[in-house]
């Protein structure tokens, strides 16, 4: 199944991230639901690892490899 990345959508993760200023990499799970709470709506934690994996391949992005992933943003 391919998953169109809008445009955007990592803007907006990094956005909210940066204002709650996590202590900790969070799992997409959770950054999903730290999105929701600040309003910004996505399908699925699948939706924010697609956008997280694709940015990590530019560096903005750092993935801890372990069970389950977690992601630390850039400028985070």
């Amino acid at each position: 199944m391919y998953m169109r990345i809008r445009r955007g959508e990592f803007e907006r993760i990094r956005s909210v991230v940066s204002e709650a200023d996590p202590d900790q990499p969070m799992t997409a799970s959770e950054l999903l639901a730290l999105l929701d709470e600040h309003g910004e709506e996505f399908d699925s934690a699948h939706q924010i690892a697609t956008v997280l994996g694709r940015r990590a391949e530019h560096g903005d992005v750092e993935i801890i490899r372990e069970q389950p992933y977690r992601y630390r943003i850039d400028g985070s």
